[in-house]
């Protein structure tokens, strides 16, 4: 397998032959699309635009876009392209907030998918020889299966451990020392308090990578990380919608953004509030088009994730920045626009506080007000005086209203309060009275 661990031809292709093959795939996308998906034909009709009408880039702006309401209102399978004879799986999302968002795969599909997770993998300096402890969930969830056959396709050893049960996560990672975990950060860092609890040292692990994604998270995460467990900490971006993880990866090499894999997906950056296309450097909402998906091509999908796009640097392809949070996870706290990421950052620059938040809206009167729960270090624990806690508070309220410009109640807790998550985790908890 020592040839997946050398670039594609494509990763080094230069910006024409890039540029004429995604017009190419670009075009064929949405003719299949329109011929085979009665809602991108009654959708494209109504906006008056057709497949032929696709000549160069810029002609995508005619396109509707695809949103999530879209997959739900076809729930289950009314966005297929392909009969459900040629469907080899289906994934889901959640549906915590409605009905799940359903995607199907062909044979075909499946085998692209596994290939750019192998992509993402060696981009983040994993090889064929390394053994990959997989702690993404399983099942409907894409990050557990997206995860396990890239690394099967590179060629490397993979643990298909799952979410949860952290004290066997511990185990696990002690007996068969991986050198690669795929997880959340969120639960990476319960994995680095597991550790500690059961008196091992984190960064003594053989844990060299670690490849996270799934949730938006912070360079003052990212150090967190990086110093308790004694690893390079590289960032994952998908979304089931468009394919699962595997749509942009950072890597190793520059660590300077997430390189699109361009040759699959065809980024824009959007206004969120008008949708005109921004051009690259503009922070806005990232729009996907699928390039080679059959069973389920998405053209122009808004995937609510806010971020940039720029030029490429270890790739040619361009790279969007992490992403700073989602269109619809924005607060607005008495005409502040507050993002959970903004709240991590200004908290990890106090060092006696700890990575581990969650944010309260709660409207005692006709205001919004914020609260921001966060541990203090585990080092710290029982040996702050009431009038020190008081003051850490304090401070943490006043680096909050001087870097994000919004008055927050902090309260300071022990470590061990906040619950842990074992995927995904929730940052905002609305108390707010239901309308």
């Amino acid at each position: 397998m020592a040839g997946l661990d050398q670039l594609e031809p494509i990763e080094k292709a230069g910006k024409d032959e890039l540029a004429a093959l995604q017009l190419k795939r670009l075009r064929n996308t949405i003719r299949r699309a329109y011929e085979n998906v009665p809602h991108y034909k009654k959708k494209l009709d109504a906006a008056g635009a057709r497949p032929d009408d696709l000549n160069q880039f810029a002609d995508l702006a005619k396109f509707p876009f695809t949103t999530k309401d879209d997959l739900r209102q076809n729930y289950p399978f009314g966005m297929f392209a392909v009969p459900m004879a040629d469907i080899v799986r289906v994934h889901a999302s959640s549906g915590t907030t409605g009905k799940p968002t359903v995607v199907g795969y062909t044979k075909n599909d499946i085998d692209t998918w596994s290939a750019l997770m192998a992509r993402s993998i060696r981009a983040a300096g994993g090889r064929s020889t390394d053994k990959i402890h997989v702690a993404y969930g399983y099942g409907l969830f894409t990050g557990g299966l997206g995860a396990h056959y890239g690394g099967e396709y590179l060629g490397a050893t993979v643990i298909p451990v799952g979410g949860g049960f952290t004290e066997r996560q511990v185990q696990l990672i002690r007996d068969f020392k991986p050198d690669i975990i795929m997880v959340t950060p969120s639960y990476m860092l319960a994995i680095a308090d597991e550790f500690e609890r059961q008196g091992f040292a984190p960064a003594d692990c053989s844990l060299r990578i670690g490849i996270f994604g799934a949730e938006p998270w912070t360079e003052t995460m990212r150090a967190e990380i990086e110093k308790r467990m004694g690893l390079q900490a590289l960032d994952l971006y998908g979304l089931s919608e468009v394919m699962g993880p595997g749509v942009a990866q950072e890597c190793a090499e520059t660590r300077d953004g997430l390189t699109v894999w361009e040759d699959h997906f065809f980024p824009e950056i959007i206004d969120p509030d008008s949708g005109r296309v921004l051009p690259d450097g503009e922070v806005g909402e990232l729009v996907v088009t699928s390039l080679t998906k059959e069973a389920m091509p998405v053209i122009r999908y808004r995937t609510r994730d806010l971020t940039r796009l720029m030029p490429g640097t270890a790739r040619t392809m361009r790279r969007i920045e992490r992403v700073k949070g989602r269109s619809d996870d924005m607060l607005i706290i008495r005409g502040v626009n507050v993002f959970p990421s903004q709240i991590e950052a200004v908290l990890g620059r106090e060092p006696r506080l700890a990575p581990h938040y969650v944010l309260e809206v709660r409207r005692p009167h006709n205001l919004d007000e914020l609260d921001v729960l966060v541990e203090m270090r585990p080092e710290l624990s029982g040996k702050l005086a009431a009038a020190e806690n008081t003051a850490l508070e304090k401070k943490a309220e006043h680096l909050i209203k001087a870097y994000v410009g919004v008055t927050a109640n902090v309260r300071v807790l022990e470590p061990g309060t906040i619950e842990r998550s074992q995927g995904k985790a929730r940052r905002v908890i609305d108390r707010r009275p239901k309308s």
